[in-house]
């Protein structure tokens, strides 16, 4: 389940100190995603005693990276082995002619594909899909057969399992004028 934080597409920015850029020079900031990162269920208070603020400052802190869109929202993470779903592939996508619109319809309508992007070059989407076997699987793929031509690579293994994005790094602080 993925909790939303209100209208990512265009964050709400209640002043310059919310601009996203601003507000990941700050070292304290740095430290608060850090922290998150790592253990995204930490509580307020212990947050706020890893970056060396009260729970309301850090809550405040917290509340104001997720207003400018730098929080973009949380997320479960659920083992699909366990729910059954024993295979994972990517699959590409060559639309026929005019077919774009109606695969994108088609991937957003099947609970199998996960995640879905148009992408550059020869084939113009990759999808993620999970599948119970093999029979399940060829039927996803046959319900896109006649949208376009389709290519398919079943994952065997992870070498590197999802992780958190890379932080820029702080930048110094710079003088406000007196």
């Amino acid at each position: 389940m993925e909790r939303k934080i209100p209208n990512k597409r265009q964050p709400r920015l209640a002043s310059r100190d919310d601009v996203p850029g601003i507000l990941l020079a700050d070292a304290v900031n740095q430290r608060i995603l850090t922290e998150m990162q790592s253990d995204p269920r930490i509580t307020m208070s212990e947050l706020g005693r890893r970056a060396g603020l009260s729970a309301p400052a850090v809550t405040e802190r917290v509340q104001r990276l997720e207003r400018s869109g730098v929080i973009a929202g949380y997320r479960l993470e659920i083992d699909p082995a366990a729910l059954g779903f024993l295979v994972s592939a990517y699959v590409r996508i060559r639309p026929g002619p005019g077919q774009l619109r109606r695969i994108a319809e088609l991937a957003a309508s099947i609970p199998e594909v996960t995640e879905c992007y148009r992408i550059t070059g020869e084939d113009c989407f990759i999808l993620r899909v999970y599948a119970t076997g093999l029979d399940q699987f060829e039927a996803v793929l046959d319900k896109f057969l006649m949208y376009g031509q389709t290519t398919s690579s079943i994952v065997q293994s992870t070498a590197v399992p999802a992780r958190p994005l890379p932080l820029p790094a702080a930048l110094p602080a710079r003088r406000r004028a007196p």
